[in-house]
């Protein structure tokens, strides 16, 4: 017969000491994960603190009805007998081709992310697509801006307001599609078999039911495209080019915000630049207020 060894058990004071040193080394270790964070939170908000407070304190210096109202002048420096210029041509060139930029990306975006999700979730085609539009949402502007001066600056034979209007929708698509079908993706699949037990028809499943549920994310995405087309330069640079004067025809040379900052703040000129620091306060107080506006709205909805 072979004899048996008997391993004594463990003391319960022995088991409490190890449950005492790892309780000791899971707490100090959620300590330092929550120090870092907080950290890197303070030091985001640190930034972002300095960005919005350099902005109010340069451009609420030079905001005012001139600056609004009326148009570009060369520089008065010196001359404080001399008319003083604003950004109106700057302002209602942006708004133009914004407008016009979202309008053109914002129902691609909207059927391109309602394809993905609701139609084309797991098929070869909509991985194809997906990976098309993720690379499209990761290239740089100025790549975007080239390729519409190819495809339409230069058969037009000049620079135009529409061209910087298409560059920008194509910057809008990718993000809104992104928004749409993951806000989609988000919906329970119980309430779309619940939609279709009732004998309704997909496309009316989507448009009543869903696209009403997902609503508020599919408008955060469209205002994050906006927001971020409305500061982009370098697409601008090589379609509508900007213009010194007052000009709406979509056919011609179109100035913008964002190009009149990067001019001026780059002339050398003090009231110039102080111009370009009320136009980057103008970007960002009316992208702040859009969000603003459009969460009141959608909160009220709701």
């Amino acid at each position: 017969m072979h004899a048996t060894t008997f391993t004594p058990a463990a003391s319960p004071k022995k088991d409490l000491a190890t449950a005492a040193a790892l309780a000791r080394r899971r707490k100090l270790a959620d300590m330092v994960v929550r120090w870092f964070c907080l950290l890197a939170t303070a030091l985001g908000l640190f930034f972002l603190a300095s960005i919005l407070l350099t902005l109010l304190w340069r451009g609420l210096g030079a905001l005012d009805w001139t600056v609004l109202t009326k148009e570009f002048q060369p520089t008065t420096y010196g001359d404080p007998d001399a008319p003083k210029g604003g950004l109106a041509q700057a302002i209602i060139g942006s708004l133009i081709q914004t407008t016009i930029g979202t309008a053109i990306g914002t129902p691609i975006g909207l059927l391109v992310g309602t394809y993905l999700a609701e139609y084309a979730r797991n098929s070869p085609l909509g991985h194809a697509v997906r990976f098309v539009s993720d690379v499209l949402l990761s290239a740089p502007s100025i790549l975007i801006g080239l390729f519409i001066y190819q495809l339409v600056v230069l058969p037009m034979g000049g620079f135009s307001g529409i061209a910087g209007a298409m560059a920008l929708a194509i910057i809008v698509i990718p993000v809104v599609v992104r928004t749409t079908e993951d806000m989609l993706q988000l919906l329970p699949n119980t309430l779309r078999e619940a939609v279709i037990g009732l004998g309704a028809p997909k496309w009316k499943m989507i448009l009543l039911v869903c696209y009403p549920a997902a609503l508020s994310g599919i408008v955060t995405g469209v205002l994050l495209a906006v927001a971020r087309i409305a500061g982009e330069t370098a697409p601008l640079l090589l379609t509508s080019f900007g213009n010194s004067v007052m000009s709406t025809d979509l056919g011609k040379a179109m100035a913008s915000l964002p190009i009149a900052i990067y001019q001026q703040a780059n002339s050398g000129f003090p009231d110039l630049i102080a111009i370009a620091w009320a136009g980057a306060l103008l970007v960002t107080a009316s992208v702040l207020a859009l969000n603003i506006v459009a969460r009141y709205v959608l909160r009220q909805r709701r």
